[in-house]
């Protein structure tokens, strides 16, 4: 994986030679938070996104102590190593990954390819309980605010990319970004008042930084597809999309494997925007 800026990757054959160590810890985050109990790498604990990493009151994360404590009930330290994978080609495995490491989380990675590639291999899932971990409250955990946006500072953003010392990535489909929908196929409605996608943003599917079998393109690949759109690392980038599982992909791409210094990810995403007074949308859809 030297091809990429950071070592943030492992693959189904490192994670099947090493899920058993005894300093490495297996995480599954899928969008189906039923699919863990149908079957799962042996060794691997679940985290429900919704349950575990969101706040049950307000919409907003778990505190950093709150996740200590989380980190510690899975029995991970700062010495282990922690794979990530999930479904959705590591949709909710990358935001797991950007929420832990805005939190301070260290030793982290992702299995390249997800559940997605260890299925397709062929390699064995259980449905055998993991055993019960145990542990002191992971230490020491911190919030960057580096790596998070919110929205009036993405509403201050708009101006720098009109600058050009900025860039926006919406990472969701063409239809979602032109206003033709406001949710993504064969999704639900999710309640959004207004479609279309924030001024001066440019429209970068994350699904395009992954090949079929759910793996990162090469790094050269990832360069020229974001090169092409303006997104270039001397500018300071924000990514979103609806509530920020597919941005997280693509900010693990554009911070993670090609090494930009200042990538946020807007969590608030096109939820918040979309239903938000005295903030500007552009629309580009036309009813026929």
């Amino acid at each position: 994986m030297t091809e990429y800026a950071k070592d943030v990757l492992v693959s189904t054959d490192w994670v099947a030679e090493h899920a058993q160590d005894k300093n490495v810890k297996l995480i599954e985050v899928d969008e189906d938070i039923l699919l863990y109990d149908t079957g799962h790498i042996a060794g691997a604990q679940k985290i429900d996104w919704q349950l575990d990493l969101w706040d049950q009151v307000e919409r907003e994360f778990i505190p950093a102590e709150a996740l200590s404590d989380l980190l510690g009930k899975l029995g991970v330290t700062p010495e282990d190593t922690v794979i990530l994978y999930g479904d959705k080609s590591n949709w909710w495995a990358s935001y797991a990954y950007w929420f832990f490491t805005y939190n301070g989380v260290k030793n982290l990675k992702l299995m390249n390819g997800g559940r997605q590639k260890w299925a397709a291999e062929g390699r064995e899932l259980t449905t055998d309980e993991t055993p019960a971990q145990s542990g002191a409250a992971y230490p020491g955990l911190a919030r960057n605010e580096d790596l998070r946006a919110y929205r009036d500072e993405v509403k201050a953003h708009i101006s720098s990319v009109k600058a050009g010392t900025g860039a926006m990535v919406d990472v969701r489909s063409p239809d979602e970004f032109s206003g033709k929908v406001t949710h993504m196929a064969n999704y639900p409605q999710e309640g959004v008042l207004r479609g279309g996608h924030i001024p001066g943003a440019s429209n970068i599917p994350w699904a395009r930084a992954a090949n079929e079998d759910g793996t990162f393109k090469t790094a050269d690949e990832l360069k020229a597809l974001y090169a092409a759109e303006g997104v270039t690392e001397d500018k300071n980038v924000i990514a979103y999309c609806r509530i920020a599982e597919r941005s997280s992909h693509s900010w693990f791409v554009l911070r993670e494997l090609l090494g930009f210094q200042n990538v946020k990810n807007y969590d608030g995403s096109w939820t918040e925007w979309g239903n938000s007074v005295g903030v500007p949308i552009e629309k580009t859809y036309k009813e026929a």
